[in-house]
This record gives C-alpha cells, sequence and structure tokens, in this order.
C-alpha cells in the first residue's frame, strides 16, 4: 500500500489511532482477584489457588454456588494461555468478541492483513501431517488394528509452552507480541512502501525468554519431541485411498499455533488370488478341457479363512472365456457389514498340446464326427497340402505383420521411384 509522508500522512485520519488495543481503559483484575494470584502468577500457582477455594466454595460443602462459579470460570481463562494472553489485553469484552472492537482496531484489521474483516482473528493451525498404510486385502476384509509410532512436535510440559522455568511468557520486546513486524521503505520523495513480515526477534511466536530464566527441557522453544504410539482401527470393508484421521495429533511448529491432524490413508497390497474393484471381488481360474466338458469341483479359500466349494452345474460346459458368478461372497459393504458384494471367477480352459490317434477315434466316436468344412474340390489337381503353425502372441503377431508390410511397401516405394525417374530422364527426338 502507498501513501505519502508515513503515517502521518493518511488523509481524513481514523478512529481510535493505529493503536492495537481498545480506545479506553482494560478492566483485567478481576479474574486475578477471585483467585487471589498476581498477573504475573505462574500456571503452577493458579492453579494451586484454584484448587484451595475450589474446596472452600463448593456447593456440597456449604458454599456459595455462584461464588464457585466465578472461581471456575477465573480459571478456565487463566489456565489457558492463550485466552489469558486475549484477558490481560483486552478484558473480559476482548474474550466475549474475540478480539479488539473496530473503535481499537489495530493496523492489521484496517489494512486487512492477518485477520477476517469484521470478526474474531483466525487461529493458525500447523500442516498435516499424512502416512501412506500397507495394509492387505484381508485386512480390509475382515478389519484390523495397527499400532503405529508417530514422532512429533508439542508444546513443552515442563513450562506449559512458557519457555521459562518460572512459567512467565516474557513478551517479544520488537514486536509487542504480535509474531510480525511491519516496516517502512521509502520509494520516492513522499512515497513509502509497508511492508509486513515475521519477526526477526522472536521467529513469529511473539515471546522471547531471556536465557536466565529459559526452561531446562525446551531451551527456551516452547516446543519439545515426543513420540506416541496411535492405534489405527482398519473397518470393515475399508477402502483404497480411506482416510483415518487423528485430530490435532500432529503436533506444531509454534507455540501459539494449533496442532495439525495426523492422517493415516489406506493403500492396499496387492493379493495373489484376488482383484477388488469396489465391493466385488475378481479371480482367474485355469481348468483343463476335461474339466470343462465333464464337471469339475473347486476349493478357493476366501479371505477370512473359509474354503468355498465351487461346483460346476450338472450337465453345464465351461467355455473358455467366461464368467461366472457367487452372490454375497465379495467385500463387505463398509458401514453395513451385513451386506456384501459379489465374487466373479473368469475360466480358461487348458487344451491338450496333442490327442494320440486312439484318443482322437474315441473323442469322435463319443462327440460325433464333424461334417468336412468348405466345399470338395473339382480333382485331386487342386489339392494343396499346408502346415498350420501355432501363434503364441497374436498381438505381438499383429505388430510384426505390420512392420513386414511396412517394409515391404517400402521397397516397391524405393523401386518405383528409380524406374520413374528413369522414364522421365529419355527424351523423345521430334523429327
Amino acid at each position: 500500500m502507498f501513501f505519502g509522508g508515513g503515517f502521518g500522512g493518511m488523509p481524513g485520519g481514523m478512529p481510535g489511532g493505529f493503536g492495537g488495543g481498545p480506545a479506553g481503559p482494560v478492566n483485567n483484575d478481576k479474574f486475578y482477584e477471585l483467585l487471589g494470584v498476581e498477573k504475573t502468577a505462574t500456571q503452577h500457582e493458579i492453579k494451586k489457588a484454584h484448587r484451595k477455594l475450589a474446596l472452600k466454595h463448593h456447593p456440597d460443602k456449604g458454599g456459595d454456588e455462584e461464588q464457585f462459579k466465578a472461581i471456575n470460570q477465573a480459571y478456565e481463562v487463566l489456565r489457558d494461555e492463550e485466552k489469558r494472553a486475549l484477558y490481560d489485553k483486552y478484558g473480559e469484552e476482548g474474550l466475549e468478541n474475540g478480539g479488539p472492537s473496530m473503535g481499537g482496531a489495530d493496523i492489521f484489521d484496517l489494512f486487512g492483513m492477518g485477520r477476517g474483516r469484521g470478526g474474531p482473528p483466525r487461529q493458525r493451525k500447523s500442516d498435516d501431517t499424512v502416512h501412506r498404510l500397507k495394509v492387505t486385502l484381508e485386512e480390509m476384509y475382515k478389519g484390523g488394528l495397527r499400532k503405529l509410532q508417530s514422532t512429533r512436535r508439542i508444546k513443552c510440559p515442563e513450562c506449559n509452552a512458557s519457555g521459562s522455568k518460572s512459567g512467565k511468557k516474557y513478551q517479544c520486546g520488537n514486536c509487542h507480541g504480535s509474531g510480525t513486524e511491519v516496516k517502512l521503505r521509502q520509494l520516492g520523495p513522499g512515497m513509502v512502501q509497508q511492508i509486513q513480515q515475521r519477526c526477526s526477534g522472536c521467529s513469529g511466536s511473539g515471546f522471547s525468554c531471556p536465557p536466565s530464566d529459559r526452561c531446562g527441557k525446551c531451551s527456551g522453544s516452547c516446543l519439545v519431541s515426543d513420540k506416541k504410539i496411535f492405534e489405527v482401527h482398519i473397518d470393515r470393508g475399508a477402502r483404497l485411498n480411506q482416510k483415518i484421521v487423528f485430530s490435532g495429533e500432529a503436533g506444531t511448529d509454534s507455540p501459539d499455533v494449533l496442532p495439525g491432524d495426523l492422517v493415516f490413508v489406506l493403500d492396499q497390497k496387492p493379493h495373489e488370488t484376488f482383484k477388488r474393484m469396489g465391493n466385488d471381488l475378481f479371480m482367474e481360474k485355469s481348468i483343463s478341457l476335461v474339466e470343462a466338458l465333464t464337471g469339475f469341483s473347486l476349493h478357493v479359500e476366501h479371505l477370512d479363512g473359509r474354503v468355498l466349494d465351487v461346483h460346476q452345474p450338472t450337465g453345464h460346459v465351461v467355455t473358455s472365456d467366461q464368467w461366472c458368478c457367487i452372490k454375497n461372497e465379495g467385500m463387505p459393504v463398509a458401514g453395513n457389514p451385513f451386506a456384501k458384494g459379489n465374487l466373479y471367477i473368469h475360466f480358461s480352459v487348458d487344451f491338450p498340446a496333442e490327442v494320440t490317434d486312439e484318443q482322437r477315434e474315441k473323442l469322435r466316436e463319443i462327440l460325433g464326427a464333424p461334417a468336412a468344412n468348405g466345399a470338395a474340390p473339382m480333382n485331386e489337381d487342386e489339392v494343396e497340402e499346408v502346415t498350420l503353425a501355432e501363434v503364441a502372441d497374436m498381438e505381438e503377431e499383429l505388430k510384426k505383420r505390420k512392420m513386414y508390410e511396412r517394409h515391404h511397401s517400402n521397397q516397391y516405394d524405393d523401386s518405383d521411384d528409380e524406374d520413374m525417374g528413369g522414364g522421365r530422364g529419355v527424351q523423345c527426338a521430334q523429327s
């Protein structure tokens, strides 16, 4: 934003000035007086005072109920560092409104930086931590439990994220607790640019503890490394890329920022028998020609350990590339464990590589000899014996044929060009 002469050059002025606090004096003594502690009291002192007063004024022990509620309200505010800082700066009105009103708007409110217009300041949140969790199809079918350890940064429990031994939070003198500093850069005569950036004194935390009072556990950083084991429950019928979220368990990168979420994304491992599409399962099965014609019994070990005894219907012939269905033997439907998808079996028939003369005669006798294919030739001179060669891979065969045709086509084209070129070089003599 550009304007002339710095802050004093703003035309017309603005109500309340550029101060970060309310226009009038703030009453922030009440809660401290209720608990009987000083404003510089540590969290330990506040907790101790609350316990003593709560026992004294508890209604079950003849205490005043309204006084008891007021003591608990004061403790709920002062025990929370963020609420306490808001109360110290803006009083009870600040707690109700979430921050200063427009009458005491700070420079960031007025220029739309760092806060939403007309509402309380939005508390920032750390980035979520996402892990892909490899699971088996059996786990997604039956459900399962995984115990996983995660390392994250959390608020120091020793100093309650104050960074000091005494529990006192020292406001950064450079940014006065805002975590940001505003600098002005001269662009030219009467032209100034305002730049907002993270405070260089406290790295944006708003607090800076002197070395003499620094917490020994976090060294004044307010954060410590922590390891925690999480129990990840995999529901029956869980799907690929399904997210399991632990809210606020990813840790934080700053004491004044809410912790992010820890997210596990399910990633299914390949299965040697089944493939999954939605709630249905698919499998491939190869059978012999005899089984395809005369029947078969197939045992399929399912994902929960059951063995399915699959029989070919009597008198039914299975053809190669045929699909068959077993209803309600697919995956459980998520959220409805009594409903299941289907299991589909894709059959392929293995033909024998060769048959003996004796087998061939028996087959002709059983199945009936087929009629000759095609019309008989007019005479024996028209008969030519050819050899039938097996094509192992038809797709690869077509590629080879295409390359063959392209090669020979180029040869013919080159030959034609030479002939045509030679022909154009001959001229007829005219008489």
